[in-house]
């Protein structure tokens, strides 16, 4: 599957989007991890990180309707099946006011923007990343959005991987930790 640059932008966006939730009611209580957008001064630092041009002065009516829109991208992630999610993603589509629009700004080559000029931050987030999304649902490939198989951890993230193996959402922590358990499981066992 070709992914263009913006894509991949808009791909990794929408995984940090979704990571910032606190965590669900999957966790024990006293495990639960803080909201990773705290307040608007966070969601102004994610804009940054993320490079998201054109969003204007952010307030904590951007901030809620941001979270708003996480929870449904997390949808997404659990859809069940292709059609789930094509409902899920056509939703967020079609309430951010779809404008798709060619635009060279900033040094970047000729790429796709899909909000609206002067849209909100979440408007601009359920466009672009709401679009990123779609393509892997037209290309058949829903099932590489995934969460981390780890008990302890279930962040969100695509798999790119060549065979749709991977399971985890960082082979050097998730990945690492679980298998280092299961070694001293079996070494524990073995040895009785």
């Amino acid at each position: 599957m070709l992914i263009t640059h913006d894509a991949r932008c808009a791909l990794d966006t929408v995984v940090d989007l979704v990571n910032t939730a606190p965590e669900d009611d999957t966790a024990p209580e006293d495990d639960t991890a803080p909201d990773g957008l705290p307040d608007v001064a966070a969601l102004a630092d994610f804009v940054r990180k993320h490079e998201i041009s054109d969003v204007g002065t952010l307030s904590e009516f951007d901030l809620s309707a941001v979270r708003k829109i996480r929870g449904r991208f997390a949808a997404v992630f659990a859809a069940p099946d292709p059609r789930s999610a094509a409902g899920l993603i056509n939703d967020l589509v079609a309430a951010a006011g779809t404008t798709p629009r060619l635009t060279d700004h900033d040094g970047y080559d000729w790429h796709v923007h899909y909000f609206a000029p002067g849209a909100s931050v979440a408007d601009h987030l359920a466009a672009d990343c709401g679009m990123a999304l779609a393509f892997f649902v037209v290309a058949g490939e829903q099932e590489r959005l995934r969460r981390c198989e780890a008990p302890d951890c279930r962040h969100a993230f695509v798999d790119l991987s060549r065979n749709r193996s991977r399971r985890y959402c960082d082979s050097r922590t998730c990945g690492n930790r679980l298998h280092v358990a299961a070694y001293r499981a079996r070494r524990k066992e073995a040895a009785g």
